[in-house]
């Protein structure tokens, strides 16, 4: 599933003159960390994210936050520091 996820989203960034470098970078942190959850939505470990896309905590919430608002995830933040947020990679 993640490949053909990983596909459409390259697809759909060929024009989204939006989308960056660090966007990509935490995408293809998403898809890393998607691939050994099962579900549809899966929890997401920040500081693993952050260095795996080599971006720092500002760059991390800002992309989160517009990758959301672009379409390309659903993005559930933590209500808490005992919780962990939740990423659903859409289907484009």
């Amino acid at each position: 599933m993640n490949e053909f996820v990983l596909g459409e989203f390259y697809e759909a960034i060929g024009d989204d003159v939006r989308i960056g470098t660090s966007h990509i970078c935490l995408y293809l942190a998403l898809v890393n960390e998607g691939n050994s959850e099962t579900g549809e939505f899966f929890p997401v470990d920040r500081a693993k994210l952050m260095k795996n896309a080599k971006i720092s905590r500002k760059t991390y919430h800002k992309c989160m936050q517009e990758l959301r608002e672009y379409g390309y995830i659903k993005y559930e933040p933590a209500n808490s520091p005992f919780s962990r947020s939740r990423v659903l990679l859409k289907r484009l």
